[in-house]
């Protein structure tokens, strides 16, 4: 067997009946050189036995007790396994069979992280087809003070840079924005960053948390950002609205995540403060207007 060109590192705990379909999605790759560790926070279903069902040695697990902090297990992942490039699958969500393929060819024309376009399933019925990027928005001043425009599951990477700027944080703070936070870091040291516009996995949206994973996340990407911004106060004036623009941003994301749960009066606490901190946002009275009619977004 020729050694793997990717790593998959796939974090989980408990989603055996997820896992069979992030599974059956590399195994249908048409890009084959790759390899999969599982790494299993020592579940409690049957998630052992799905991995086992394969027979398939390019597919093997390890169990690592994370703590709570995913980054740790994605971490081991890295650890653990060493081809040249990496990529990141979480146990609920899929892959298209030409993922791997036109994302290597991508990184081929002198890339050195891909992240592709995904469609977000959930929560119920929903979709949602959703584009990354575009590459000037993946610059770490765009990054900072623009958001985030990269997914984890849809992205390869050099395993090279991953290496260069500590693999992911596993500052408890960071939860749920510990990839935000090596995507700065990649980009600040020189990571050149590409997209592909297809369509290549799925990104399952679960139903009954989406105004708790809001919140939480919007705290987490703000704990990233002011850490970013840590050693960039004091600058003119115009980095100081600049700064603010981004602080509102974060609010307004947390408003809009607990608008999208249905959650219209906690969302408007988030909208105000997003308005308070920085006005001159059009984006935000659109927002509040929907808000105001009970609609989401």
């Amino acid at each position: 067997m020729q050694a793997p060109v990717v790593s998959i590192v796939i974090p989980t705990y408990n989603h055996a009946k997820f896992l069979r379909g992030a599974l059956n999605s590399v195994i249908a790759q048409t890009f084959i050189r790759w390899e999969a560790i599982v790494v299993n926070n020592f579940s409690q279903d049957d998630t052992v036995a799905v991995i086992e069902s394969y027979g398939d040695p390019r597919i093997r697990f390890v169990n690592f007790a994370n703590q709570g902090v995913i980054a740790a297990s994605r971490n081991h992942g890295i650890a653990v396994t060493a081809a040249p490039y990496i990529a990141f699958l979480d146990s609920d969500d899929i892959w298209y069979p030409e993922k791997l393929a036109k994302c290597m060819r991508r990184l081929e024309q002198g890339f050195d992280l891909v992240c592709h376009a995904e469609k977000w399933v959930g929560p119920g019925d929903r979709t949602r087809d959703i584009a990354y990027g575009p590459e000037a928005r993946a610059t770490y001043s765009a990054l900072l003070y623009e958001g985030n425009c990269i997914s984890t599951s849809a992205v390869v990477v050099k395993r090279e840079f991953v290496e260069r700027v500590g693999r992911f944080s596993e500052d408890a703070a960071f939860i749920t924005a510990e990839d935000y936070d090596l995507w700065l870091k990649l980009a600040g040291a020189g990571a050149k960053i590409g997209f592909v516009t297809d369509i290549l996995g799925e990104y399952l949206i679960h139903e009954g948390n989406q105004s708790r994973v809001a919140l939480r996340n919007m705290e987490a990407v703000m704990a990233v950002v002011q850490h970013h911004l840590a050693g960039q106060a004091g600058g003119s004036g115009a980095s100081a609205l600049r700064i603010r623009r981004r602080l509102a941003l974060i609010y307004y994301s947390g408003a809009r995540g607990l608008q999208d749960s249905g959650q219209f009066f906690a969302a408007w606490l988030y909208f105000l403060k997003a308005v308070a901190t920085y006005p001159l946002v059009p984006k935000f009275y659109a927002a509040m207007l929907l808000n105001a009619c009970g609609r989401k977004p």
